[in-house]
């Protein structure tokens, strides 16, 4: 079964927010231990950084495995058989 274009919106909406709770929740929590104190707005702003940097990357990983996927696809259909 193929998931539709809006549960794939939707899903990806999903895990940036999530994903962006985790920072700020993990910032709020781990940056003490190491002896570094943020404001929640300091925190906020760091989450979104780290949010941006990781739906880039993201985003570059797709489009190099959708590479890889078409260029398989050509070299197994230009083999003769």
């Amino acid at each position: 079964m193929k998931q539709s274009r809006l549960m794939s919106l939707v899903e990806s909406v999903a895990n940036v927010v999530v994903g962006y709770g985790v920072a700020v929740v993990t910032q709020i929590l781990i940056f003490p231990v190491f002896g570094l104190h943020t404001t929640l707005a300091q925190n906020l702003k760091m989450g979104a950084v780290f949010t941006v940097v990781s739906i880039a990357r993201s985003y570059v990983l797709r489009r190099l495995f959708e590479a890889i996927r078409v260029r398989k696809l050509r070299t197994s259909s230009a083999r003769p058989r």
